[in-house]
């Protein structure tokens, strides 16, 4: 992907993830967040090797959260895994085999991202979202962070071309 398609990218996963956090109190926002999905894999040199990639990962994404949801860990409004999160893991996915690549190898740089990045992204957008955490926010940041840490280099894993 040329330095432009990544920047692009980049931006993309910061409004996606908006996109989403916001549409949990305001569903209009999902509208925006699926019509920026299908934009990516349209504008991607290989749509059918990264929807497969999106797919992996986001599925893997929505299992995990599903059971931290289901173990209490987070407390959402709607259901153990409302349809705003599930859009951000594919939102999340695209980001992976483009401007996210540079934290596959060596792997230190995706355990090191995947502990502070990930639980960052959920302290911070809990609260916008409208979800409760029980163990307080620095109980949460604690427990996600090795859990990020081994998921992040899985994920860069499971988004890497075949």
């Amino acid at each position: 992907m040329s330095r432009t398609g990544l920047i692009v990218n980049a931006l993309w996963l910061q409004l996606g993830w908006w996109g989403c956090v916001l549409g949990a109190q305001d569903p209009w926002w999902l509208l925006l967040v699926v019509i920026g999905l299908l934009a990516h894999l349209w504008l991607c040199p290989a749509p059918r090797a990264e929807l497969f990639a999106v797919m992996r990962v986001g599925l893997s994404g929505m299992l995990l959260d599903w059971s931290l949801g289901t173990q209490g860990l987070f407390i959402f409004k709607q259901t153990p895994l409302p349809l705003w999160l599930a859009l951000l893991w594919l939102v999340f996915a695209t980001g992976l085999r483009h401007s996210l690549a540079w934290a596959r190898r060596p792997v230190s740089r995706g355990v090191l991202l995947g502990l502070v990045g990930g639980p960052l992204a959920y302290c911070v957008g809990a609260p916008l979202a409208g979800v409760a955490l029980p163990l307080g926010v620095v109980g949460t940041a604690l427990f996600l962070a090795p859990l990020w840490a081994l998921w992040l280099t899985l994920a860069l894993r499971l988004a890497e071309p075949n």
